[in-house]
């Protein structure tokens, strides 16, 4: 069985993979220092092929971990 992939904003591939019906994880193809991204699988889709590129997107950017806020230096370095 083949595995749904799609390519982010930043060119990254990731496979969906069906981990249980309310629940996808998305994993990266041949980027060893990205971890895998837990999504909740839409409600009206239980197949990934029936889900558009742009829909996987905007919710691998929600679940996505952001990055910290740059913090003020107390020292003013």
């Amino acid at each position: 069985m083949g595995y749904r992939r799609f390519t982010d904003r930043e060119g990254v591939t990731w496979e969906v993979r069906d981990h249980t019906f309310t629940e996808w994880e998305l994993q990266p193809v041949g980027q060893p220092g990205v971890a895998p991204v837990r999504i909740r699988a839409p409600v009206q889709e239980r197949d990934p092929f029936e889900v558009s590129t742009e829909d996987l997107q905007r919710m691998l950017d929600a679940e996505r971990p952001r990055g910290a806020a740059p913090s003020k230096n107390p020292f003013k370095d």
